[in-house]
């Protein structure tokens, strides 16, 4: 602008310079041109801002030119900022992996880079760690917390024989195990294989402003060809000036940042513009079952006394000291349960923790044994029928049962069932008001998902699905005309949120299905899922008074062209005086947060 300026008041010399410096500027707008024309076919507002800017240059406006060329890469700034983060936020699961290991070489346990392992190998895996490979247990016995791969509410006992996988955590025990395979042929490698052939699902959408402001692009070009021959070159820029789309994509931008800060205010991490626009058009919601709906920690439901004389409170007591400083959540959730009760706990004498087996601790002179039927079937105690057969029940309604034996007896079993997450009831009955069709895909048992779904008055849901079959149920809905948002959390749903509509995670949940999902409530619970929704519609209503407020100027530019006799300067005008109305409309949510309030329906 300075060199136009001197070149045009002071010292025409410098206009050469000055022009070859605006090309020179100007030399990305037109290759993404010439891209979008001869590689893709596609007639973009790219063109018309080339044809634009190039018509100020010919028609001798120096001085606006470089003026329009500031005002036009502020708006690429912006879509820069915008556009396409789906692939990026595909982060390598790998990374959550630890980089060494403890390999078992001729006796001796020997740190080993992960990425040399072979089939064959053996590795240790100690309580507190993730499984760092597929492959069978030789030596061992393990609590494995494996909800956030294959959906499974709780914990599961693994010993000698058994299969585990990688990414999965130990939560108590000591493994030895063999590798069956390791980096990218592990399951929750293929997982993401899976997950990287489905990212361009989304990544060739575009925000609705720009595609709106593309579409306007034929059609001011076709008005500006008929001016060139009725009002001359300056009346035909200036028809390309009327904005009829540079204004509405900007605008459109600019609101999305905004309603991203506002929702960033409420705890609301929206990583991709287009799923608040989506979110709109969503008439059904998908959950995960596990970690969603759910917390992590179990509570506890029953106390099943066996043995004559003794009372429940006694059984909580001696289960409670025994688990007192294991960290796992059956062991949070009795502790949890005892201290709800008020209860205080003796010390303990003497503490035998075979951790992954059970516990033995001595309290006032009596041996206590905690841990599950198998522990106690290997401590050489009769379990009485009575667990038994709850223990049965328990395996096929997926609840779980934690066995306490007093000296040589079994003395009771404490029964233990998923936690529903406090706010899930209240978000359930809001977003019925709002007429949205409602599931549970879960990777957990029949039993206990179809108990959820009663409980919290969802009808449809599945159960036992693997993680490729979640994404194929949501491609089912959508073949069926349905918008769909999924909200899931675990490793195992991360191919499901990529083919959604729109995509939810929760803070906390794993690396990749927080970085999979479009947006993700940051609060760790669902309680901000009603207000995102309501300020997706305020969102929506404002992009319909931004293409209002944006078109109607440049209208009247056109008009004025043939019938007034508008030049550059009036188009440039006009052009400003949408622009700066529309930043006032996409800046007033951010100024005044109250209309975008819940709203119930």
């Amino acid at each position: 602008m300075g060199l136009a300026t001197i070149s045009s008041y002071l010292f025409p010399p410098l206009l050469i310079p000055t022009m070859v410096l605006g090309i020179y500027v100007m030399l990305p707008l037109y290759q993404r041109t010439f891209k979008h024309l001869i590689q893709e076919r596609k007639v973009k507002l790219d063109l018309l801002a080339s044809l634009y800017l190039t018509g100020f240059w010919l028609a001798g406006y120096y001085i606006f030119a470089s003026f329009a060329l500031m005002i036009y890469f502020f708006g690429v700034k912006v879509v820069y900022h915008m556009e396409g983060r789906s692939r990026e936020n595909i982060t390598n699961l790998f990374g959550q992996q630890p980089r060494l290991v403890w390999q078992v070489v001729n006796g001796v346990e020997v740190q080993t880079p992960l990425r040399v392992l072979q089939v064959g190998d053996v590795v240790v895996v100690n309580a507190g760690e993730p499984l760092p490979v597929d492959g069978v247990i030789i030596e061992g016995l393990g609590l494995v917390d494996q909800h956030l791969l294959t959906g499974e509410s709780q914990p599961v006992e693994k010993s000698v024989g058994d299969r585990v996988f990688a990414s999965t955590l130990l939560l108590s025990g000591r493994l030895f195990v063999q590798v069956e395979t390791t980096g990218q042929n592990t399951l929750t490698a293929k997982i993401a294989e899976i997950l990287n052939q489905t990212t361009s699902y989304q990544t060739e959408a575009e925000l609705k402003g720009q595609q709106l402001a593309d579409q306007t692009v034929l059609p001011n070009l076709a008005v500006s060809l008929l001016a060139l021959p009725v009002v001359g070159l300056q009346g035909s820029v200036a028809v390309l000036g009327a904005g009829l789309g540079f204004n509405l994509r900007l605008i459109s931008l600019l609101s999305v940042m905004n309603y991203l800060t506002i929702a960033s205010r409420h705890n609301i991490l929206i990583k991709d513009g287009r799923a608040l626009e989506r979110l709109r058009e969503v008439d059904t919601i998908v959950f995960d079952k596990t970690g969603t709906l759910t917390l992590e920690q179990p509570h506890v439901t029953q106390l099943h006394v066996v043995q004559a004389g003794l009372s429940e409170v006694d059984l909580l007591i001696y289960a409670a000291t025994a688990e007192y400083r294991q960290p796992h959540p059956i062991a949070k959730a009795i502790i949890s349960a005892a201290e709800e009760q008020g209860l205080e706990l003796p010390e303990i004498e003497e503490a035998n923790y075979e951790v992954g087996y059970g516990i033995k601790v001595r309290v006032k002179g009596q041996l206590i044994r905690v841990g599950s039927s198998r522990f106690i079937t290997q401590e050489g105690l009769t379990i009485p029928p009575q667990i038994e057969t709850r223990q049965a029940t328990g395996q096929a309604q997926g609840f779980t049962l934690v066995l306490v034996a007093i000296n040589e007896q079994v003395a009771g079993a404490i029964e233990l069932h998923t936690t529903i997450r406090p706010e899930a009831q209240r978000i359930i009955q809001k977003l019925r008001k709002r007429n949205l069709s409602l599931a549970i895909i879960s990777g957990d048992q029949l039993e206990p998902t179809r108990e959820l779904a009663s409980e919290l008055g969802i009808e449809n849901y599945f159960a036992n699905t693997l993680p490729e079959n979640k994404a194929n149920l949501i491609k089912q809905l959508q073949e069926e005309g349905r918008v769909v948002c999924f909200i899931g959390d675990g490793i195992n749903d991360a191919i499901a949120l990529k083919q959604a509509d729109v995509s939810i995670s929760l803070r906390g949940a794993t690396t990749i299905a927080t970085d999979t999902a479009q947006v993700v409530l940051m609060d760790q619970s669902l309680n901000q899922l009603d207000y995102l929704l309501a300020l997706a519609h305020q969102f929506d209503n404002t992009l319909r008074t931004g293409f209002i407020t944006t078109i109607v100027p440049g209208v009247i530019c056109i008009g004025g062209v043939f019938v007034a006799g508008f030049g550059i300067y009036a188009a440039e005008i006009l052009f400003q005086l949408g622009f700066f109305s529309g930043l006032g409309l996409a800046m007033r949510p951010l100024l005044n947060e109250a209309i975008v309030e819940p709203v119930e329906y």
